[in-house]
């Protein structure tokens, strides 16, 4: 079978159509994007940790229309493989092991309450509560001032939209635009931090070292722009998804209500049951067998993470969302080398939402239909309105 990922119901409902897919078998090739797609749960996961399988960048082109995106994802973690990756993500994890992410938690928390009380009666979950808190906790965190966090959501957003599917010349446009403004930005505020410097991330980055090592300029700006993007990309889809799955199971918000300590559980069972991040692509390095199929050197395998967050042979009932599922061992985050690294602090900023919202009222509704973002990679909603009846 063929997959239209533009297809207007399947990204309105993707799961069925994957649900078939995967039951086709474990690797498959899908002839309009010449990917071979890995749907089930024990070969996406073998995909994402296999080491013959690896991310190498390939610049866009032409090179000098596209040179500010090629520059910030030539010099990122996530575009690279060891030893490049290794260093980069070594360097970046000094500074995030200085225990940035959880001396944000009370932060976190406190901001979802205020965010939440400064919201009426009806509000959109996205744009007045998802956003502003992961936007505000990822800039907080890396040293952004707060004039000039209005700015990231939108550099953001042009950004991603290339890795969806089916892009226009319009798309790559505002992509290359918001890269250069985004990396002016970020070098300017790296400048100032290396002057001044202060007890956030960016400060930490400039100065962070293994040995006589270094991050160089380009890679400093590429790593904080990637922190910012994928900081807050999957908090803010992670809780839309995730709170629409959940009010649609009435019987599963009344419990996670009544026993908070469900909280964590529910939050992973909203990455599982609606992920997020629904594909991320490897290359193969050289001729290999992926779930019995041979995959030739140089081709593309896509993880399908949604499909494999749904496969019965891992998850009972998969199609049932659970709030206290366990153990849930969901690919939401990724797997292996390219682990997401913020993954901790999109767990605290999710569940701090969900405790905010739960404590709200005892009723939470949908005040409308929910509006779907036109796009299969990076999955979420372009508003869901709520009310506290």
């Amino acid at each position: 079978m063929d997959v239209d990922f533009a297809e207007a119901g399947f990204l309105a409902d993707p799961y069925p159509v994957l649900g078939r897919l995967r039951e086709r078998g474990p690797l498959t090739f899908h002839p309009a994007t010449g990917r071979w797609l890995a749907s089930g749960h024990a070969v996406a996961g073998a995909v994402l940790r296999d080491r013959r399988l690896g991310r190498f960048w390939r610049d866009e082109t032409p090179g000098d229309v596209f040179e500010p995106f090629n520059t910030l994802h030539r010099n990122q973690m996530m575009e690279n493989e060891p030893p490049v990756h290794t260093r980069l993500r070594g360097l970046v994890a000094k500074a995030f092991a200085r225990g940035h992410v959880e001396r944000l938690r009370p932060a976190v928390a406190a901001e979802a309450v205020r965010l939440l009380n400064e919201t009426g009666g009806e509000f959109d979950l996205l744009a007045d509560f998802a956003e502003p808190l992961a936007v505000g906790v990822i800039a907080e965190l890396l040293g952004v001032p707060a004039g000039d966090r209005h700015r990231l959501r939108p550099w953001s957003a042009a950004m991603v939209r290339m890795y969806e599917m089916g892009r226009t010349p319009e798309t790559e446009a505002a992509a290359v635009q918001a890269c250069r403004e985004f990396a002016e930005y970020m070098g300017d505020l790296a400048g100032r931090k290396t002057a001044e410097p202060g007890d956030d991330m960016i400060s930490h980055l400039v100065s962070v070292r293994d040995g006589s090592d270094r991050l160089s300029g380009e890679e400093l700006v590429a790593s904080a722009i990637l922190l910012l993007n994928a900081g807050h990309e999957a908090s803010v889809n992670g809780l839309g998804n995730g709170m629409v799955a959940l009010l649609e199971h009435p019987g599963e918000l009344a419990r996670v209500r009544s026993d908070r300590g469900l909280v964590a559980t529910t939050v992973e069972e909203m990455l599982r049951y609606d992920s997020p991040s629904q594909l991320f692509t490897r290359t193969a390095a050289i001729d290999l067998e992926v779930g019995g199929v041979t995959v030739p050197a140089g081709a593309e395998v896509a993880a399908l993470l949604g499909a494999a967050n749904r496969d019965p042979a891992v998850f009972a009932r998969p199609d049932r969302f659970d709030a206290g599922r366990a153990p849930n061992p969901h690919l939401g985050f990724g797997a292996g080398l390219h682990f997401c690294l913020g993954a901790p602090l999109a767990r605290i900023e999710l569940r701090a939402a969900l405790t905010a919202l739960l404590d709200r009222g005892p009723r939470m509704e949908l005040a409308a239909e929910p509006v779907r973002s036109p796009g299969f990679v990076l999955r979420g909603y372009a508003a869901v309105r709520l009310i506290f009846p």
